[in-house]
């Protein structure tokens, strides 16, 4: 058992409200009463106030959400007594630093909880895309008739055989390819982390990614934002692309090219499936709100409204864990900052 000062780890709460709504509901929040002493139910959305000072002196445990002020050497100097934080989100790049680190807090957070979500919205996809279910919708919508859409139906179109790329194996990307293994489906996977006998335990087939574009009917991303992955989607691999292939982003924007994305989309030659832009939000003349081939969402992949109740819970878990002595299962250590999206 971890050792508290007062024998039950005081509990703090940094979060904005707007942005966190159904992550920490009233069951939840009674359950950590049960655990240890929530020291005030409302979150703190800043760490340099009269209030902030009160609490952070007595935290012990702090359960973090989107909109959490940064855990700064300033913040951690007013917590003498912190000894977890637990994010309930995924990311936790920009939230904390080496300071946190240096002092030996742990750290845990919940993008496990955050990847489910996102990887049924990309099975939808997937299937969706392999019917072309967005272009019989929009010809029947504007015919009113079936003289189109009927004749399409003996095209070379629905989800037997069809072969999926998939593009990292992150998180998201093993759920992915995990939810597909019923079907019947050949999946290609490149991430040059993965060996190729890890491949074959997955289910898959490793593939370079100029391979995997030039093979797969439908490419699904699912790589971190790094630097050296900016634009690994570029004009090069888009022209692989197999024509009436699809293109699906839930990952970055940043990942993608998307002066050449829409390059590409304008030909027609293929169609995208977006959830996720460069900027986060697109200027207001971008193709991608008009283009017919482009199915646009507001980067809704990952949890949205009762979702998120998965990251509390996550969030919880692993603070009792913390609370028994056990070890974290999702723990977030210095030397996987460089790497994690």
């Amino acid at each position: 058992m971890t050792q508290f000062a007062s024998g039950r780890p005081a509990i703090a709460l940094a979060m904005q409200p707007s942005r966190t709504r159904h992550v920490l509901p009233e069951a939840l929040i009674q359950r950590l009463d049960t655990i240890g002493q929530v020291l005030d139910r409302s979150p703190m959305q800043r760490f340099d106030d009269a209030r902030a000072a009160k609490l952070l002196a007595e935290t012990e445990i702090l359960i973090t959400g989107w909109g959490s002020p940064t855990i700064d050497a300033a913040a951690l100097a007013q917590a003498p007594h912190l000894k977890l934080v637990v994010h309930a989100a995924g990311t936790v790049k920009g939230l904390l630093g080496d300071s946190l680190f240096d002092r030996g807090i742990s750290v845990s957070h919940a993008a496990q909880a955050n990847a489910l979500p996102v990887a049924e919205f990309t099975l939808a996809a997937i299937i969706f895309a392999g019917k072309k279910v967005f272009r019989f919708r929009d010809f029947y919508v504007a015919d009113r008739n079936r003289q189109r859409t009927v004749p399409m139906q003996a095209d070379a179109i629905g989800n037997y055989g069809r072969t999926i790329g998939i593009i990292g194996a992150s998180r998201i990307g093993r759920r992915v390819i995990e939810l597909l293994a019923p079907f019947d489906y050949r999946i290609l996977l490149y991430d040059p982390m993965v060996e190729k006998a890890e491949a074959t335990r997955l289910g898959v087939e490793k593939a370079e990614l100029d391979t995997l574009m030039a093979s797969a009917d439908i490419v699904s991303l699912h790589a971190p934002s790094l630097p050296a992955t900016r634009h690994m989607i570029d004009s090069g691999r888009l022209s692989l692309m197999k024509d009436g292939a699809t293109f699906i982003n839930t990952a970055r924007g940043a990942l993608v090219d998307e002066a050449a994305l829409i390059a590409v989309l304008r030909t027609g030659r293929i169609d995208a499936i977006i959830d996720v832009t460069d900027p986060e939000i697109p200027e207001v003349a971008s193709a991608f709100y008009d283009l017919p081939n482009v199915f646009l969402t507001p980067h809704i992949a990952g949890a949205v409204g009762l979702e998120r109740t998965r990251l509390g819970e996550m969030a919880i878990d692993e603070a009792i864990r913390f609370i028994e002595g056990k070890p974290l299962l999702y723990e977030v250590r210095r030397e996987y900052m460089a790497r994690m999206a």
